[in-house]
């Protein structure tokens, strides 16, 4: 019997809600799918937590994280804590910390789902993200701070070695597609110095992917793409801020962004990776019973994938699309079903 160390870790608003609902769909799926078997463990690492004890991850927090084979995360951000100090309290030193550098984010329109585009079924894409550098490497400061004369600084940091390997990631990622095709998303005509190394090491990538096809799209040209002509892309590569701004709107195109999911992936597996659903925390409708469940369904199932476990995926995916198809949605796809209902379904179809 295979079995899986899984750190959850809820977070805040309606993190707390789905992560639960996953839970309880990756319990059943355990339990109808043989050889394998989930350990879990729970953190309550929170904005409550930061509030009452200071910090948002205890010393050796860490060091405890990393004994796992995957970590199961809800969302993090609350009214009454900055969102800069929840961001850089919790997801990014798990991210940065455990080299989670590839960023992985399918958009695809689900059965029973509508896209608000006319031709949104031609989306199927996949967006690899960035994850350790660029906007997000935490490079600058602010000077005079409260003077007239105040100046704020934030360096974007990109180097060889960070650029090189999210370019042969996504290549290889690319190239088991059956469309093979990639497309590279910078901002080179106006950020003369890091986006136009992005563009010059993705061409010398891809001399070693003579099998993939490219395209190189500025960031702003590739949203009327996105729009109006989603049947010319299939994976995408781009800097940690331009692809994180990029994957929501695919996820609106898609339908919601209930619906989206993630993997924060070490490719080396030298540490775990992290899965999350991307809609964030949601105070808006925290506590209501109506937060779609589906994003942390499907984030679910890449974790299992990425633990080896490719038909308890599928299967998952399989019950997931049978459940939108089926038009049992939340409020977010306009639908009336509660977050219970949506799980219960997934769980039956199961």
């Amino acid at each position: 019997m295979r079995e899986y160390k899984i750190a959850a870790i809820p977070g805040d608003g309606i993190g707390v809600e789905v992560i639960a609902a996953g839970l309880k769909v990756l319990e059943v799926l355990a339990q109808r799918e043989s050889g394998f078997r989930l350990k879990i463990e729970h953190f309550p690492w929170s904005s409550d937590y930061y509030l009452r004890h200071g910090h948002y991850i205890p010393e050796g927090g860490l060091d405890k994280l990393r004994q796992f084979d995957a970590i199961f995360f809800g969302a993090v951000g609350a009214p009454d804590v900055p969102d800069h100090v929840s961001l850089w309290g919790l997801r990014l030193p798990i991210c940065q910390g455990f080299d989670q550098y590839a960023n992985v984010r399918p958009a695809r329109v689900l059965p029973g789902i509508r896209s608000p585009l006319a031709n949104g079924n031609a989306i199927d894409w996949i967006i690899v993200r960035e994850n350790s550098e660029g906007e997000y490497s935490g490079s600058g400061g602010r000077v005079h701070r409260g003077l007239p004369e105040e100046v704020a600084t934030e360096t974007s940091v990109f180097t060889r070695a960070g650029v090189t390997r999210i370019h042969r990631f996504a290549f290889e990622l690319a190239r088991g597609r059956p469309r093979k095709h990639l497309t590279l998303v910078t901002k080179s005509n106006a950020q003369r110095h890091g986006m136009v190394m992005w563009d010059e090491i993705f061409y010398e990538v891809a001399k070693d992917f003579p099998d993939v096809a490219t395209q190189r799209v500025l960031v702003d040209a590739m949203t009327t793409l996105m729009v109006l002509k989603p049947q010319t892309l299939d994976t995408v590569v781009a800097s940690n801020l331009h692809a994180d701004i990029l994957s929501d709107l695919a996820a609106a195109l898609s339908g919601s962004l209930g619906i989206a999911p993630t993997a924060n992936l070490n490719p080396e597996r030298r540490f775990p990776s992290m899965f999350e659903p991307i809609h964030g925390s949601a105070f808006d409708i925290t506590g209501k019973g109506i937060a779609n469940p589906v994003a942390t369904f499907w984030t679910a199932s890449m974790m299992l994938e990425h633990l080896g476990e490719t038909d308890a995926a599928q299967r998952l995916m399989r019950a997931i699309e049978a459940v939108t198809a089926r038009r049992i949605h939340t409020p977010d796809l306009g639908g009336e079903a509660t977050t219970g209902i949506v799980t219960a379904a997934v769980c039956d179809a199961l």
